[in-house]
């Protein structure tokens, strides 16, 4: 049966990877075995996807980003270029830790900015948006924009990756989709 992804030839796939259909995976990457990559997928240059990683559909992953196992990403999900991931709290080359890898969950519609990191354990909220260059070791709530190091939370984005601004009444309005936000109790709620 032929593949219904593509990868480049100079790509290592393992045996007992799953591939979606329409997935690119670019120079130099490796996709190690156990790993779930969903439809639609980009993967880029010199990218390693770690054994269990999850990635859903859609998602983007751009050159130089090392996906360790622990990492669970949803659908529409973009990974910047030389983002890192970390799996261990307490690294060190002579104590093997393989047991105690944490899980870190990136949930729907959430960018990374380029070179930054994120602290295994937890979770980063729907749509959120770091930074480039932060450092994130906290949960970050659904749209946040956080930025920084360590990462801190300074306002909030649209679904479409727009700062949103806040009338007296807590309405923001994307500039680009029109959709309206609300802001209320430290939280940001779509208006249907």
């Amino acid at each position: 049966m032929k593949n219904q992804y593509f990868a480049h030839e100079t790509a290592v796939i393992d045996e007992g990877c799953k591939i979606g259909e329409g997935t690119k995976i670019w120079h130099f990457s490796h996709i190690m075995s156990g790993c779930i990559i969903g439809n639609g997928c980009n993967i880029g240059q010199n990218v390693v996807v770690s054994p269990d990683v999850v990635l859903g559909n859609n998602v983007k992953v751009q050159n130089n980003v090392s996906i360790y196992t622990g990492v669970i990403c949803e659908d529409d999900v973009f990974l910047g270029p030389s983002m890192v991931f970390t799996n261990v709290v307490n690294p060190r080359s002579a104590v093997n830790r393989k047991n105690e890898y944490l899980k870190t969950y990136v949930k729907k519609g959430a960018t990374i900015g380029a070179n930054s990191t994120i602290v295994c354990g937890i979770t980063l909220g729907e749509f959120c948006f770091i930074g480039a260059g932060a450092v994130v070791i906290r949960d970050v709530k659904p749209y946040a924009l956080v930025v920084g190091n360590p990462a801190k939370h300074i306002g909030w984005m649209s679904e479409f990756g727009h700062r949103l601004s806040f009338n007296d009444k807590g309405i923001g309005v994307c500039p680009e989709s029109k959709q309206e936000y609300l802001l209320k109790d430290d939280l940001l709620v779509k208006l249907e």
